[in-house]
């Protein structure tokens, strides 16, 4: 059983929606403000839920005592839950800091509540998919791949420098995985933005690649590994060259 919880203040809407994703195998329930919300998010296990888990999160951005986007940072420095975002703005840079922080789709109003269903059910399958990786990494033991001071282990989650711990975000990590897997190789822009940008975004503009790249190299200390080709891409570079 599924359970979704909807963080939406408009209470015609969010009863619209809680309606619109019920189903054999999926429960809601609905907060309006993001207190409630984080109450729900901490309650303990019960015997209804023996788990204690939610399963993805539908998010407005606008809130009437705070902001979608930074409870869902908030959210991302102690968990991977599922969430999608709603949010009456279309405008790219929303979109974008939406990816960024960590956000597994965004969907903006007016939307298809079918479209919305079927797009909770991608982000469900994905996130029992993971899940069922994640297993067997931990039965089989987790790879951790080692350069130089660092230590990332890209299932579990986890990026050390020196054994200091990084907070990244979902395109981070993206973003890092190809570099770290492409060492020595200049990687174009174009094809980093079209492998890290892979959540259904008809546009991304190479000022969000900038930004991105910027942030992995400070949260990391990485300006000595990522460098910049100018007029082409980016590398990282081997500790022999």
């Amino acid at each position: 059983m599924y359970r979704l919880l909807i963080i939406e203040d408009d209470a015609t809407l969010a009863a619209g929606l809680s309606r619109a994703l019920r189903a054999d195998d999926i429960e809601t329930e609905i907060c309006g403000t993001l207190r409630e919300a984080r109450r729900k998010l901490s309650e303990t296990k019960g015997e209804a839920y023996p788990d204690g888990a939610w399963s993805l999160l539908l998010l407005d951005v606008n809130l009437p005592d705070g902001d979608g986007f930074d409870f869902l940072a908030e959210l991302r420095r102690t968990s991977r839950l599922p969430v999608v975002m709603l949010t009456a703005n279309d405008m790219e840079t929303d979109v974008v800091t939406g990816l960024e922080l960590g956000a597994d789709d965004y969907i903006t109003k007016p939307f298809s509540l079918a479209v919305l269903r079927a797009r909770v059910r991608t982000q469900l399958r994905k996130a029992e998919q993971k899940a069922g990786e994640n297993r067997e990494a931990g039965a089989a033991g987790s790879a951790v791949l080692r350069i130089g001071p660092y230590a990332f282990d890209f299932e579990a989650m986890r990026f050390t420098r020196e054994g200091e711990a990084a907070e990244l975000s979902k395109t981070e990590q993206k973003l890092l995985r190809i570099l770290v897997e492409n060492r020595g190789q200049t990687l174009e822009r174009g094809r980093l933005i079209d492998r890290v940008w892979t959540d259904g975004a008809e546009y991304v503009d190479e000022n969000a690649l900038s930004v991105a790249v910027k942030r992995l190299r400070d949260k990391l200390k990485a300006q000595a590994y990522i460098k910049t080709v100018y007029g082409v891409g980016y590398t990282w570079v081997r500790e022999e060259d």
